[in-house]
């Protein structure tokens, strides 16, 4: 593990900017080739966003090119900061830490460049950041030994996110805005917040306590010789006990029988998960479309259409079943019921496990419960928290881009070679393995073609402890 009280004396030439001696200009080529990254990324971003909202005339002509201005500006400076204040550092403390080259340096960056962004960017921004770093600290003490990691860890996190978040669903003012739409898409109007549900609310309770439905004829008695086919006698079956089948008295699904409501809800929600897996698949697969065809025919029947079907249909059809039951057992519809049904439906993540999926929605729990804690007069609120735990978290993925890039997710790690036009891989890791993180080992074939000009230290000298 690397000291903090370690150093080595080399130039901020010969570890950050290898392929150029100036810092002005390494900065200046950090920062061109941000600008433009950061163009290509927020312009569809603006654009697409704001054709689904139906923005009228007035946002296109007045808005959208300064807010895609102003997101733009923030990714560059992030990007051209860090680099500026990496030489900066090396200046005023005249050696390089382990803690100098990526923390030190994009703490100031991060915290300068999030303050152009837009205030309503700033949180979704935070809890991504934060859900990053939170899983690249995982990574780092499971690489030293430190944590354990758990089988299935994501899973477990994972049903313990739902049960609170659909607890907090059933609850009065539980959630709100976004969560609460985007949950009540997912399983449906029918299990919206319900508040002393009980028999007064509902129909007659049966013999048996069961449901008696809205007056309906009894299912016809079907005769041998009106059923022409099996299939025709499975159809007709089929209908009958969707349309007469057992509901609960308590159950608001009232086209349905409780059978039918869970088989339903993962049928529409097994649709939306391979229709969206299928869509982000369809820039890749058209991109190759010319020089492998075969690539198009992939875009239909891919494994992982399929798994992403499977988690969201099973994880809807599972806590509608899992709610049913409890309210047939109970005899009423209570909110804790969606602290069991959640949990048992997280098992649903074994279809599409997802270790970003299960920190990110984490992360929102613990905002919102936050926010809750505000709002009650329980915990303090703490103003421009959003800036700095941005900074912070980035500063930490910054550390581990620099110091030891195994353990950052391979996503991140991509985005910052494309922001940064590849330059971030041709930093002289080799050096950097003096403070015991093994730096180099993703970069074991890069050597840097230093001019002797501007180095401190003669080639081949890897440095020494300060």
């Amino acid at each position: 593990m690397a000291a903090f009280s370690k150093s080595i004396p080399h130039t901020c030439y010969e570890i950050g900017h290898t392929w150029n001696s100036s810092c002005t200009v390494s900065s200046l080529q950090v920062t061109a080739g941000a600008l433009e990254v950061s163009f290509k990324i927020y312009a569809p971003l603006y654009l697409i966003a704001a054709i689904l909202r139906r923005r009228k005339r007035d946002y296109y002509v007045k808005r959208l090119l300064p807010e895609i201005l102003q997101s733009a500006s923030f990714l560059t400076a992030n990007g051209g900061l860090y680099i500026a204040f990496f030489c900066i550092l090396r200046r005023i403390l005249g050696r390089f830490y382990s803690w100098s080259a990526g923390f030190g340096a994009a703490l100031p960056a991060s915290y300068l460049a999030i303050l152009i962004e837009r205030k309503s960017r700033r949180g979704l921004l935070t809890i991504y950041m934060a859900n990053l770093a939170t899983e690249t600290i995982f990574r780092m003490g499971a690489t030293r030994g430190i944590i354990t990691p758990i089988k299935h860890g994501e899973v477990l996190l994972f049903c313990i996110t739902a049960a609170l978040y659909m607890f907090f669903f059933r609850c009065k003012d539980g959630l709100q805005g976004f969560t609460f739409s985007a949950l009540k898409f997912i399983v449906g109007k029918e299990e919206i917040p319900t508040h002393s549900f009980l028999a007064e609310h509902t129909y007659p309770k049966g013999p048996e306590g069961g449901a008696v439905g809205p007056k309906q004829d009894r299912p016809r008695v079907l005769s041998t010789s009106s059923i022409s086919s099996i299939t025709d006698l499975t159809r007709r079956l089929l209908e009958s006990v969707c349309k007469h089948g057992p509901r609960h008295r308590c159950c608001k699904h009232y086209g349905d029988n409780c059978i039918s409501y869970c088989v339903k809800g993962f049928v529409r929600m097994f649709s939306v998960g391979y229709l969206i897996q299928c869509c982000l698949r369809v820039p890749s697969a058209f991109r190759h479309a010319f020089t492998r065809p075969s690539r198009l025919l992939s875009l239909l029947y891919n494994k992982e259409n399929f798994q992403l079907g499977a988690f969201l249909g099973s994880f809807v059809s599972i806590y509608k079943g899992t709610s049913c039951f409890l309210r047939w057992v109970r005899n009423l519809d209570d909110e804790l019921h969606a602290l069991i049904a959640g949990f048992l439906a997280g098992v649903s993540m074994f279809f599409y496990k997802s270790t970003t999926i299960s920190m990110y929605l984490f992360s929102k729990l613990v905002e919102t419960v936050y926010f809750k804690g505000i709002e009650a007069g329980r915990v303090p609120y703490f103003p421009h928290a959003d800036t700095l735990i941005y900074a912070v978290s980035t500063a930490i993925c910054f550390q581990a881009a620099v110091m030891e890039v195994q353990n950052l997710r391979p996503s991140y790690w991509k985005f910052l070679l494309r922001l940064t036009k590849g330059r971030f891989s041709l930093m002289n890791r080799r050096v950097l393995d003096i403070f015991g993180t093994q730096a180099s080992q993703e970069f074991q074939d890069f050597v840097p073609q230093l001019d002797p000009r501007y180095t401190l230290m003669p080639p081949g000298v890897e440095g020494h402890l300060g």
